[in-house]
C-alpha cells in the first residue's frame, strides 16, 4: 500500500538572496520522496514528503546543515512579532553602521568637492581603519557567515559577492596603511558598501511587509469575542472557544464570530470583506452568516456550524497563503539564471582584475574595478521580481472576492483566448421559478402540479427545487412516491399509487413515444423558458415552464470579455431554442445546447485541441426565425487556443478540471475552493473579467520587474568592469535594485475591481 504524501510549510530564516532559496530547494529535493519549493520573497518552504521515509525534524535539520534555520509555521501574530523583532535588530545594526561610516562619507564628499588638497580637513588613515574595522567584521559578520555556509554547501550567493568585494577593498587599504604606500585607501568604500547593503535590506524588508498587508488585513478581520449562550446564560467567550452547535448572538454594529445559520431575527450584513460585493445582503431565519461579516442593524440569534479552521474566512486565508507561497511558471527563467549568476560574476570580476592589471593600470585600480563588479551584481532583484508581484496581486484579489489557488493560475488567466460559460447559475441567477402550468385536455393544473412536485421530492435538480417551492406557495399536498429513478440530464421516472409517471425534457418524453404539442413548447422556449413535460404511462399530463432570469451584470461582463479579445462560448443542457434566447440576451454569439453534464468536459477539451466547432452568428437584434434553432451544423476550427471554464464548481467539476484555467462561482454555501483554479466569491461573471484584468496587470508588472532586473545587471556589470563605477556607487545601485523591484510590485495595490471603479 502506498503511503500518502503529506504537506507542510516551514518558515525559513537566514536567506539573503534567491541563490539561498535555490540552495535550500536543492538540499531538500535530494532527500528521499521529498518535493520542495522555496519562496525567497515570503521566506517559506512548501514541502511534500512521505512521513515513512522523512520526518519534519529531518527536513529542518537538512536546512540547518545548509547554513540556514527553519521552523514549522506559527500563527500569524507570532510570525509578525518575530519579523518585527528581526526588523528592529536590522535597524539598530544599520544605525550603528551609519554612525561609524558617516565620517568616512563626509571625507569622501570633501574630496569630491575639491578639498583633497587640504589635509587638515581629512581623516588620518589610522582613524579611517578604526571606524571601518567594526563595520567590516562586527556588523558585516553576517556576510562572512553566509558566504562560508554557501561555499561549504557547494554554492555561491550574494554574501559571497559582498564578502569578497568589501574584504578586497578593506585588505588593500590595510596593505597601503601598513606598508606606508603613498596611495589612497578605500576604507570608506568597504564600510559604505556594507552600510548601503544594510539599508537596502531594511527597505526591502519593509516593502515586503507591505506586500503581505492584504493577508494581514484578512487575518485581522477575525473577531476576538463571541456572545455565546451557555445553560441559558449569555457569556462573552473568546471566538476561538466557540464550538459547532453553540448558540450565539450578533448585535448591531458587531461582526460575526464564526460561520453560522440564523435562528431568529433579521438584518443586513456587509459581506464585502469576503466577497468584494459592496451591496449589503439581507439575512433572515435559515440564512447563513459568515465569520467577520458585519451586522449593520438588527439582532441575530444564530447557531454555529463551522468554527476555527473550518470557517470560510480561514479557508480564504489558507488559499491566499498557498497562492503567495507558490511559484509562477514565468519565474523558472529567473531561477535558472540565478543558479549560475554568482559563479559567472566571480569569473567576470577575475577577468576584470587580470585585464586591468595587464593593461598597466596598477594593482589597486584593477582590484577596485573588480570590487565594483562584485558589488553591483546582485541576484536579489531577479529573485524578487515575480514573487512580490504574486504576493501583492493574490492579496489584492482576495480583498476583491477573487481567490487564486496558485501563482500558475494567476499567470495563465492572462492568456485566455476562449472562455466557456455554463448557463444556469453563471449567466443566470440559477433560481428558476414556475411561470406556466399547461395541463393536457384530460388533466388540470392542480393534478399536474401535484404529480410533478411529488416526483421532484427525490431530486436535487434546480427545476425540481423550483417545483417544490412553487407547490409550497400553492399549499399543494404532496403524494408518496414508490420506486424512483433519476436519469442524469434527462428526467425522472417514479411510481405513485401504483402508476408509473415520467417527468423530464420534451426530448426525453418524446423519446418514450409520447405525443407533445411541439409548437407550444417551441414558443415557450423561444421566450428563454425551460420546459418540462409530465406523462402518466403513455399519456401526456401537460407541461410546466420555468424562467431563470439573466444576471444584471452578465451582458456587461460578456461585452467586456469580447472587448478584451476573449471569445465567449456558452454550454447549456437546455434545448436549442432556450439556449439561443439566453445567449441572445447576454450578447453571446456561440453556444452549445442540450449538453449533458458529463459531456461538458469533452467540449472544453475539443476547444483546447483546436477541434471545436463554431456556430453561425445569432440574430441578436431580436427577430425570430421560422425554423427551430440549429444545434449542429458548425464549421470545424483547427486553431489551438488557451481555454478557460466558468461554472458553479459542483456539477461542472469535470469541465473545470479539463480547462486550462477554471473559475468556480461560489454557489450558495458551497465555496468550491478545491474545484477550480480561481474561486469567485461573488456569483457574478464580472468577477471573471476582474480576474483576467488583474492577471494581465500582474503579468505586466512581473515583466517590468524582470526587465529591470536583467537590464540592471546587463548594464551595470559592464560599466563596473570598464572602471566607470566607483564601488560606493555600485553598492548604492545594488542596494536600491531590489527595493525598486519590490516598490514597483507594490503599485499593484492600486488595481481596482470593476464594481469599485463605478
Amino acid at each position: 500500500m502506498t503511503q500518502p504524501i503529506e504537506h507542510t510549510e516551514l518558515q525559513v530564516s537566514g536567506m539573503t538572496c534567491v541563490a539561498c532559496a535555490a540552495r535550500i530547494e536543492k538540499v531538500l529535493n535530494r532527500m528521499p520522496e521529498v518535493s520542495a519549493a522555496v519562496n525567497f520573497a515570503t521566506e517559506k518552504a512548501r514541502i511534500d514528503f512521505n512521513p515513512q521515509s522523512t520526518a519534519i525534524p529531518a527536513l529542518i535539520a537538512a536546512i540547518q546543515r545548509a547554513g540556514y534555520d527553519a521552523h514549522p509555521l506559527r500563527d500569524f501574530a507570532a510570525e509578525k512579532e518575530e519579523r518585527a523583532q528581526a526588523y528592529r535588530h536590522e535597524r539598530l545594526q544599520f544605525i550603528l553602521s551609519l554612525l561609524l561610516t558617516a565620517p568616512l562619507l563626509l571625507e569622501m564628499a570633501l574630496m569630491f568637492f575639491g578639498f583633497h588638497n587640504m589635509p587638515q580637513l581629512l581623516l588620518p588613515s589610522w582613524l579611517q581603519w578604526l571606524l571601518a574595522t567594526p563595520v567590516q567584521f562586527w556588523i558585516g559578520k553576517r556576510f562572512y557567515v553566509g558566504a562560508w555556509h554557501s561555499l561549504r554547501g557547494g554554492g555561491a550567493n550574494m554574501d559571497v559577492l559582498i564578502a569578497l568585494g568589501t574584504s578586497a577593498a578593506y585588505l588593500l587599504s590595510c596593505a597601503m596603511l601598513l606598508l606606508h604606500i603613498g596611495k589612497p585607501v578605500y576604507f570608506e568604500a568597504s564600510a559604505t558598501i556594507i552600510t548601503l547593503v544594510l539599508l537596502g535590506k531594511l527597505l526591502e524588508a519593509r516593502a515586503k511587509g507591505r506586500a503581505s498587508a492584504a493577508l494581514e488585513a484578512l487575518i485581522n478581520l477575525q473577531p476576538k469575542l463571541a456572545h455565546v449562550e451557555r445553560d441559558g446564560i449569555m457569556l462573552d467567550v473568546p471566538a476561538t472557544q466557540v464550538k459547532a452547535g453553540d448558540i450565539f448572538l450578533v448585535r448591531p454594529g458587531e461582526s460575526v464570530p464564526v460561520d453560522g445559520v440564523v435562528l431568529e431575527g433579521a438584518s443586513s450584513m456587509d459581506e464585502s470583506m469576503l466577497t468584494g460585493e459592496s451591496m449589503p445582503q439581507e439575512k433572515h431565519a435559515d440564512d447563513k452568516v459568515y465569520t467577520a461579516t458585519f451586522n449593520q442593524h438588527g439582532l441575530l440569534k444564530c447557531r454555529a456550524v463551522a468554527v476555527g479552521a473550518q470557517t470560510q474566512l480561514s479557508a480564504i486565508i489558507r488559499l491566499v497563503e498557498q497562492a503567495q507561497g507558490s511559484k509562477a511558471p514565468i519565474q523558472k527563467l529567473a531561477d535558472k539564471i540565478s543558479s549560475v549568476f554568482v559563479p559567472v560574476v566571480l569569473v567576470i570580476a577575475a577577468i576584470t582584475f587580470v585585464i586591468w592589471w595587464a593593461l598597466g593600470a596598477g594593482f589597486a585600480t584593477a582590484l577596485i574595478n573588480a570590487v565594483s563588479v562584485l558589488v553591483i551584481a546582485c541576484p536579489c532583484a531577479l529573485g524578487l521580481a515575480t514573487p512580490t508581484a504574486v504576493v501583492v496581486a493574490t492579496g489584492r484579489a482576495a480583498l476583491a472576492g477573487i481567490l487564486v489557488k496558485d501563482a500558475a493560475a494567476l499567470e495563465h488567466a492572462h492568456k485566455l483566448a476562449v472562455l466557456v460559460v455554463d448557463k444556469t447559475g453563471t449567466l443566470t441567477e440559477g433560481k428558476p421559478s414556475v411561470t406556466d402550468l399547461l395541463p393536457a385536455t384530460d388533466s388540470n393544473e392542480k393534478d399536474l402540479l401535484q404529480i410533478a412536485a411529488s416526483m421532484a421530492q427525490g431530486s436535487t435538480h434546480p427545476l425540481s427545487r423550483a417545483l417544490l417551492e412553487y407547490a409550497q406557495t400553492q399549499q399543494e399536498t404532496l403524494l408518496k412516491t414508490g420506486s424512483f429513478n433519476e436519469l442524469s440530464g434527462s428526467g425522472l421516472r417514479a411510481e405513485i399509487n401504483g402508476t408509473t409517471y415520467l417527468l423530464g425534457s420534451p426530448a426525453f418524453i418524446a423519446s418514450e413515444n409520447i405525443a407533445l404539442d411541439e409548437m407550444q413548447v417551441l414558443a415557450l422556449q423561444r421566450q428563454g423558458k425551460s420546459v418540462i413535460a409530465i406523462a402518466r404511462g403513455k399519456s401526456l399530463l401537460g407541461c410546466i415552464a420555468f424562467a431563470d432570469t439573466l444576471r444584471t451584470s452578465s451582458t456587461d461582463a460578456v461585452a467586456r470579455l469580447i472587448a478584451m479579445d476573449v471569445r465567449v462560448v456558452m454550454l447549456s443542457g437546455d434545448n436549442a431554442a432556450t439556449a439561443q434566447a439566453i445567449a441572445r440576451q447576454a450578447g453571446i454569439l456561440e453556444f452549445r445546447a442540450e449538453v449533458l453534464p458529463q459531456d461538458k468536459a469533452a467540449h472544453v477539451q475539443s476547444l483546447k485541441n483546436g477541434t471545436s466547432t463554431t456556430p453561425p452568428s445569432l440574430p441578436l437584434s431580436g427577430e425570430e426565425t421560422a425554423s427551430p434553432p440549429d444545434k449542429g451544423g458548425w464549421g470545424v476550427e483547427s486553431r489551438k487556443e488557451f481555454v478557460g471554464m466558468v461554472g458553479d464548481g459542483i456539477n461542472d467539476a469535470p469541465a473545470l478540471a479539463a480547462a486550462d484555467v477554471s473559475f468556480a462561482m461560489k454557489s450558495g454555501s458551497d465555496i468550491a475552493i478545491e474545484a477550480a483554479d480561481i474561486t469567485l466569491m461573488r456569483n457574478d461573471l464580472m468577477s471573471v473579467v476582474d480576474a483576467i484584468d488583474l492577471s494581465r496587470t500582474a503579468l505586466k508588472k512581473i515583466r517590468q520587474n524582470l526587465f529591470f532586473a536583467f537590464a540592471y545587471n546587463v548594464l551595470g556589470i559592464p560599466l563596473a568592469a570598464l572602471g566607470m563605477l566607483n564601488p560606493v556607487i555600485a553598492g548604492a545601485a545594488m542596494a536600491m535594485s531590489s527595493v525598486s523591484v519590490v516598490s514597483n510590485a507594490l503599485l499593484l495595490k492600486r488595481w481596482q475591481p470593476h464594481n469599485a471603479k463605478r
